[in-house]
């Protein structure tokens, strides 16, 4: 029968051809509840103050890498980015800046991503990491969907990294208040609202980020050796 979910071989009882295609299609219809949000409004004051999104890795801009690695993830993706927009619109995807004045990092442009977003969850990633892990969001929206939470973060297995969130867009006015009292920090946020935490420490490589020209060259390094 064409419509069998599953079938017998020498291994057991395996998936069959149609029940894959209904669990991809069923993956494809989750993850296009999801917004990816690049985080690029930094000022890299340790890279001098170049804008880090547009360095060269592996002769693609930096932000690209995980720009590809999170729109395979995601029903569509946004750049947070308040300067050079012209030349991060060259990538392909809407970009949008922060609302709140004054380089108020990453939680401003995690709130312009709500704002904006087009769907019920917003996932952020720094533009700096770009070896995100394939099944990020996958991941977090399992923890998500459990209906017990606003919000889901990324842990490495020994601390929170806070700007790999998946957030629900109910939490924008929370957000929107939190930032207007002057606060900034995300951990603090994080402490006002319900939210779990997603075990990635078999993804360590994922939180390598660049923030000086000497991690960019180690980067360059890593990356060209595993394209080898």
């Amino acid at each position: 029968m064409s419509g069998l979910l599953y079938r017998h071989d020498y291994n057991g009882i395996v998936p069959s051809k149609a029940f894959e295609r209904q669990a991809e299609s069923h993956l494809k219809r989750s993850m296009s509840i999801i917004t990816g949000l690049l985080l690029a409004g930094g000022q890299a004051r340790r890279m001098g103050g170049a804008d880090k999104g547009l360095l060269t890795l592996g002769s693609r801009p930096l932000a690209a890498w995980g720009l590809t690695r999170l729109h395979n993830q995601v029903g569509e993706v946004l750049i947070s980015a308040n300067r050079n927009h012209a030349d991060y619109e060259k990538l392909g995807v809407r970009v949008i800046r922060d609302s709140v004045s004054g380089y108020a990092g990453p939680l401003a442009g995690l709130f312009a991503g709500l704002q904006e977003a087009s769907s019920d969850w917003l996932l952020s990633a720094p533009c700096d990491s770009p070896l995100l892990a394939n099944d990020y969001a996958e991941r977090m929206h399992e923890a998500a969907s459990s209906g017990q939470c606003d919000a889901v973060v990324a842990h490495d297995g020994r601390r929170l990294q806070p700007v790999f969130l998946l957030v629900n867009r109910r939490l924008r006015q929370s957000l929107g208040d939190f930032l207007a009292r002057g606060e900034r920090k995300i951990d603090l946020w994080l402490e006002e609202v319900s939210h779990q935490r997603v075990d990635f420490s078999d993804h360590p490589d994922m939180f390598l980020n660049v923030n000086t020209p000497e991690e960019l060259e180690e980067m360059e390094a890593r990356v060209m050796g595993d394209s080898r």
